[in-house]
């Protein structure tokens, strides 16, 4: 697995069965600040609630709950979704400019129980689950307030991209709870309308299409 360096001087890796990036080579800090927890309004949010809930479906080196966290004044409730064991160790090698990474550092250096990581603070809980997100998300029993999206490509990885796994993510989506992800191709859109979520443009970061947020209403 290789190192790739982004344009804003962040850190990402290769991979090379998917042959692509876990992160946009525009800025991979970026990407998760702007296309993820923004959109997804983690800091408006937790001024309001006592704790918010996030699903980060594909943590890999665990960016947008980074992110999350740095972002939230409340509780926040991490449960993240990774099926990718090498992507998780390799945390252990990067120092990305968020104020809380030394947590994930944390969370990876415990013991795995029943092939999850938890780590528990005041003010962060984290559960990082290795498996197919797919059946994973089946047994989730919490409703959540944000969904993180971030899978790869849907060329190079269509499985989660379907409509039946975007039923499953509608199904663990509280009432009002904001989805967002990279991608805006039309059968991405597609999909996630037919699950029950009104689809509108995010933001355009480090590429002229916009990324898409998604909302249970």
């Amino acid at each position: 697995m290789k190192q790739v360096k982004t344009g804003d001087d962040s850190v990402t890796y290769h991979n090379p069965k998917y042959d692509e990036t876990y992160h946009s080579t525009s800025g991979a800090v970026e990407e998760a600040c702007e296309k993820f927890v923004k959109p997804c309004k983690i800091e408006e949010r937790s001024k309001e609630k006592d704790s918010i809930k996030v699903l980060d479906i594909c943590f890999g080196l665990g960016y947008n709950s980074c992110a999350a966290i740095d972002a939230a004044e409340c509780k926040i409730f991490i449960t993240a979704l990774e099926n990718d064991e090498e992507i998780i160790h390799r945390i252990k090698e990067v120092d990305p400019q968020f104020e809380n990474y030394s947590l994930l550092k944390e969370l990876v250096r415990t013991k795995p129980r029943t092939h999850a990581w938890k780590l528990s603070t005041d003010q962060v809980n984290i559960k990082l689950i290795l498996g197919d997100a797919r059946d994973e998300i089946k047994k989730l029993k919490n409703k959540f307030d944000c969904i993180f999206l971030d899978p790869f490509s849907p060329k190079k990885c269509p499985e989660l991209w379907t409509k039946e796994f975007m039923q499953d993510i509608y199904n663990v989506t509280a009432p009002g709870g904001i989805l967002a992800t990279y991608s805006c191709a039309k059968s991405v859109r597609d999909n996630l309308k037919e699950a029950g979520f009104k689809v509108e443009d995010g933001p355009c970061i480090g590429r002229k299409s916009p990324s898409t947020i998604a909302t249970k209403q």
